[in-house]
């Protein structure tokens, strides 16, 4: 004789693995499943359009509260009974009863993931969504005395078997090791819709792991992702588990590169959108510019001179006695997570930073640091910043540059006030640049760049450096000067203190040490990888 079975009710946004997950309780042997019983209600009253509509609503029942109770509560075979809820399908008109009766679990998955497939079928938007609705969920079923489990998409792909046997202990349900598998195909209990969204589950045997780098994001859905992720993180907040402000300004400034106000930054071990990307008040960097960074170029799929820079970020680390440093396969890893989730594979720039960490409350002591290295990976769209074709003006600085004696330039630290200060005095000259001399009043570098001149200008197919001490008189009677770093690349300086440099043009040097850089950046460099479909 037919009983009533104990509903298990599973919540979810779209596109968040919820119809693998059905598939996985439908192997069950004492469970069986309903596909979205309230969507003929959800299309009845909202009178959203689908493809599939007209059929749908001649062949489901759209009287929702009929179907709650004599579909989802209705008598069956099984001990237990499994519908699979869409969250923005529960609508005001249904009882009270699909709250208060049955177990309930919330599926999240982030937005990040969720929105580059969304659009397939139904072009997105904050209501197609429903996190809004699952966090309302979630509030309703605490409030009634029952916070249900929430489990992350993310976290079942990466480990389903503990994820499944938590969600199952949690229902109190025993786990069954046949939910990891499921033979491929369609099931005669996928609802009628599956044709226009199931393809890829229908080809599936199992939860398949995630892709290891991101599709790059469709940024047109970039405001849709700021609205939905504080509700996806409300909720990641409760998935069961083995910020001084300042008033930012009435509109937004315009940005040298517009396509950079939607960008995708990794702040410590994620990706945030650009106004989502903020560190911690209590971190090093905040606290005392206690960092170190490196800048990093981006030609053609390459990164190029990577392990160099690498290598110097990590000799800074151990001059400032960092302490818990991530690795080197790991630091690169975001990067290329990075450059893939922004789709920035050529003409791009990274400042790449890794702070001492957070502290445990403010002060100048690393024994505060207790949370480990905290690693920002910022990647822009940006040209070298300077006029390479037609060459800067530099002035002189009264700021000199550090000393070892005081703070050793060769590491390469955050502490950027001695570089900044010399920086306003050539923006006050009106030069591009300044030039910082040392303590002995030598040419030391600009605020920004490395520094290189030629004497006596002999035109040769093979140049000969020479690094020594260089008075800035030399410098302005010098037949050609350049500066090189990685904003700027190779940049002619063409006057220095209102003195001409040569006859005030590009010089030929110049000029082929601009050629053997391009030729250069062309050859050389990291390949950043990329997913096989790629």
């Amino acid at each position: 004789m037919a009983s009533s079975p104990e509903v298990i009710h599973a919540w979810s946004a779209p596109r968040s693995l919820s119809t693998s997950l059905m598939y996985s309780f439908s192997q069950r042997d004492d469970m069986d499943v309903l596909d979205e019983p309230l969507y003929a209600n959800f299309l009845r009253l909202t009178g959203f359009d689908r493809p599939y509509r007209e059929e749908l609503l001649s062949k489901m029942d759209p009287d929702g509260n009929k179907v709650v109770k004599e579909v989802i509560f209705g008598p069956g075979e099984k001990k237990y009974r499994y519908c699979k809820h869409i969250a923005k399908q529960r609508l005001p008109n249904l009882t009270a009863d699909l709250m208060k009766k049955g177990k309930h679990f919330i599926l999240i998955r982030n937005p990040l993931n969720i929105l580059p497939s969304f659009n397939k079928v139904v072009p997105p938007s904050f209501m197609e969504l429903g996190v809004a609705e699952l966090v309302a969920i979630y509030s309703e079923l605490r409030e009634l005395g029952c916070p249900p489990p929430v489990i992350d998409a993310d976290d079942l792909q990466r480990d389903p078997e503990a994820v499944l046997s938590g969600l199952c202990e949690d229902l109190g349900i025993p786990f069954q090791p046949q939910m990891l598998k499921w033979k491929a195909g369609p099931r005669d209990f996928d609802g009628i819709w599956a044709p226009w969204w199931y393809e890829s589950v229908h080809k599936s045997t199992g939860f398949s792991k995630s892709r290891h780098y991101p599709m790059t994001f469709p940024f047109a859905f970039y405001d849709l992702l700021e609205q939905s992720l504080p509700f996806y993180n409300m909720l990641k907040r409760h998935v069961r588990k083995t910020a001084g402000y300042l008033q930012p300004p009435q509109s937004d400034p315009p940005l040298p590169v517009p396509e950079n106000k939607k960008i995708l930054v990794w702040v410590g071990d994620e990706l945030l959108p650009r106004d989502s990307a903020r560190i911690s008040v209590f971190d090093s960097v905040v606290q005392g510019g206690d960092a170190v960074w490196e800048g990093l170029r981006i030609y053609d799929g390459k990164i190029f001179k990577l392990e160099e820079h690498l290598d110097r970020l990590f000799d800074s680390t151990k001059a400032m006695a960092f302490s818990n440093v991530p690795s080197r396969d790991w630091i690169k890893d975001a990067i290329f997570k990075t450059l893939n989730a922004n789709g920035m594979f050529n003409n791009a720039h990274i400042r790449l930073t890794l702070t001492r960490g957070k502290k445990v409350t403010s002060g100048m002591s690393p024994t505060f640091n207790l949370y480990g290295c905290a690693l920002i990976v910022l990647a822009e769209w940006k040209p070298p910043v300077y006029d390479n074709s037609h060459g800067i003006k530099l002035s002189t600085a009264t700021t000199r540059r550090n000393s070892p004696n005081s703070v050793d330039s060769k590491i390469h630290h955050n502490n950027l006030i001695n570089n900044i200060l010399a920086k306003i005095e050539g923006n006050l000259a009106q030069a591009q640049d300044a030039i910082m001399l040392d303590q002995d009043g030598f040419v030391s570098e600009t605020n920004a760049t490395n520094i290189f001149m030629v004497m006596d200008l002999v035109v040769k197919e093979n140049l000969v450096l020479h690094e020594r001490r260089i008075s800035l008189s030399e410098f302005h009677a010098a037949d050609e000067v350049w500066t090189t770093g990685t904003m700027g690349e190779i940049t002619p300086v063409v006057m220095i203190d209102g003195r001409d440099i040569g006859d005030g043009k590009i010089g030929l040097v110049t000029r082929q040490i601009q050629n053997a850089y391009k030729v250069l950046t062309a050859g050389l460099g990291v390949p950043i990888p990329r997913n096989a479909e790629a």
